[in-house]
C-alpha cells in the first residue's frame, strides 16, 4: 500500500478503515481509494442557450477524495458517479446562461459549478477542488455573422469620425473665412504664400489670382 492510498474493508458488520481492522479472506471485501487529487475532461456537450443559440463546451475538473469510508459505500463507483454530475451541471448552469454571459463570465461559471458539484458530492467523501471551462465553440454561420456586424460596427465608427472631422475642418476654414474678409491684406499674404507653396514643386504652370480690387479699377476707367 503506498502512502497516499488508504483501505477500507467490507465486512458483515459494516465498512472498516482505514487504519488497523481485521477482515475475513475469501469472505469480507478490501477496496484501496486513491487519495491524491484526479483530474478528468468534460466531454464536449452542444448546450442551446438562454438566447437559443447552440454552442460546444467543454471543462475540466480537479477533485480528490477526503472520506475514503464514504466513497466506498455511499456509491458504486464514485469517479464514474463525479463524471456524469460533472456533465449533467455544465449542461444545466450554461443552459440558463446567453451566449455574452458564457462568453464573459467564464470564471463566474467555473467557481458556481465548483460549488454545485461540491455540495452534491459532499456524501461520497468527495472534494472538488476545481472547475474550469475550456473551449466554447460556435458553428461556423455564427462565427462569420458575427464578425460581419463586428465589421459593420467599425465601418459605422470609422464614418462617425471622418464626418466628424469634417465638421471640425468647416469650421476652422469658416473663423479663418471670417478673419481674412476683415483685412484685404491677409488675403494677398495668403495668395503669395499659395504661389510659394506651388514654386517649391517645380510645376511648369503657375496661375496667378487677379485680386478683384485691381479688376474694379481698371473697370471704373
Amino acid at each position: 500500500k503506498q502512502w497516499y492510498q488508504r483501505r477500507v474493508a467490507i465486512t458483515a458488520g459494516g465498512a472498516a478503515g482505514p487504519g488497523l481492522f481485521f477482515f475475513l479472506p475469501c469472505v469480507d471485501e478490501i477496496h484501496v481509494v486513491d487519495m491524491r487529487t484526479i483530474s478528468f475532461d468534460v466531454p464536449p456537450q452542444e448546450i442551446l442557450t438562454k438566447d437559443s443559440v447552440t454552442v460546444t463546451v467543454d471543462a475540466v475538473v480537479y477533485f480528490r477524495i477526503q472520506d475514503a469510508v464514504s466513497s466506498v459505500c455511499n456509491v458504486d463507483n464514485v469517479k464514474t458517479a463525479t463524471r456524469l454530475l460533472a456533465q449533467t451541471t455544465l449542461r444545466n448552469m450554461l443552459g440558463t446562461k446567453s451566449l455574452s454571459e458564457i462568453l464573459s463570465e467564464r470564471e463566474e461559471i467555473s467557481n458556481s459549478m465548483q460549488q454545485t458539484l461540491d455540495v452534491a458530492t459532499d456524501p461520497w467523501g468527495v472534494l472538488v477542488e476545481r472547475v474550469e471551462v475550456k473551449d466554447v465553440r460556435l458553428p461556423q454561420n455564427l462565427q462569420r455573422a458575427m464578425a460581419a456586424e463586428a465589421e459593420a460596427h467599425r465601418d459605422a465608427k470609422a464614418k462617425v469620425i471622418a464626418a466628424e472631422g469634417e465638421l471640425n475642418a468647416s469650421k476652422a476654414l469658416k473663423e479663418a473665412a471670417d478673419v481674412i474678409a476683415e483685412s484685404p491684406a491677409a488675403l494677398q499674404l495668403r495668395y503669395l504664400q499659395t504661389l510659394s507653396a506651388i514654386a517649391a514643386e517645380r510645376n511648369s504652370t503657375i496661375l496667378f489670382p487677379m485680386p478683384i480690387d485691381m479688376m474694379k479699377a481698371f473697370a471704373g476707367r
